[in-house]
């Protein structure tokens, strides 16, 4: 099972929306998907039309079974919804004196082989949830704005990883996402430009700017359910290609 979490320290990159439609187009591809929610603003849900009462807070805290806790989303797609219950979860992780940071790992581990890809949607910025999903997962997608701040995020982003693979080796970031790409702003180009010589081979194909992956969400949609002839929904497929086509050997649990 691969444990793929979508994470950057920085805002407003697409975080979100890349996580679910990552999801939702492994799930198209024939993939069983969980896409657990770990931010508080609960916007995974939201964007899928899904807006659950139980989610993860409660499983980890043990007042949920994982039957109860995960809601169905699409076909071959289930949800582990995140929200405003997230900070208790902070707050329960920060109070443990010993092992902490496995506390997400080990209340998932019921899961683990039940699904083909768990992708998790992480919060910007540092905090004890952010910690234990760099813990549990074992590939990191980092999707970045092509502007100078986001290429900052990221730099700053991998030396605060290399803080979790000091104890969690097996932990890598494997794929880079440029988002927002638009030819028409020199800026954009030359940012993406910088990304490849930075990163190589973790650089996926840019996601470029579309409004139609603004307006899904508003519909509770997909971008192939909102928008299938897009270029959004080109792009996502061909990035959800490339992820199902890795063989995953150094990401798999």
């Amino acid at each position: 099972m691969r444990k793929i979490a979508v994470a950057l320290t920085k805002g407003g990159v697409g975080k979100t929306t890349t996580a679910v439609n990552l999801a939702a187009g492994l799930a198209l591809a024939g993939q069983r998907v969980l896409l657990i929610d770990v931010d508080t603003q609960g916007q995974a849900g939201r964007m899928l039309g899904c807006a659950p009462t139980i989610g993860l807070a409660e499983l980890v805290a043990g007042t949920a079974t994982p039957d109860q806790a995960i809601a169905p989303a699409r076909d071959r797609l289930w949800l582990l919804g995140g929200g405003k219950s997230l900070a208790g979860l902070k707050m329960l992780i920060t109070r443990k004196e010993f092992g902490a940071e496995r506390t997400l790992s080990e209340a998932l581990a019921p899961l683990d082989d039940q699904y083909d890809t768990v992708i998790l949607d992480s919060a910007p910025g540092w905090d004890a949830l952010t910690v234990n999903v760099l813990f549990y997962a074992r590939e990191v997608l980092s999707p970045v704005s092509l502007e100078v701040m986001a290429l900052q995020g990221l730099s700053d982003f991998t030396q605060s990883l290399a803080s979790i693979q000091r104890y969690h080796p097996e932990l890598q970031l494997r794929y880079v996402v440029p988002t927002f790409f638009d030819r028409r702003v020199k800026k954009s180009e030359e940012i993406f430009i910088q990304l490849q010589s930075y990163y190589a081979a973790q650089v996926c194909a840019p996601i470029r700017y579309n409004v139609r992956l603004s307006e899904a969400p508003g519909y509770g949609q997909t971008i192939y359910e909102y928008a299938s002839g897009s270029i959004g929904a080109a792009d996502y497929t061909a990035l959800t290609e490339r992820i199902k086509q890795d063989d995953g050997t150094q990401g798999n649990a």
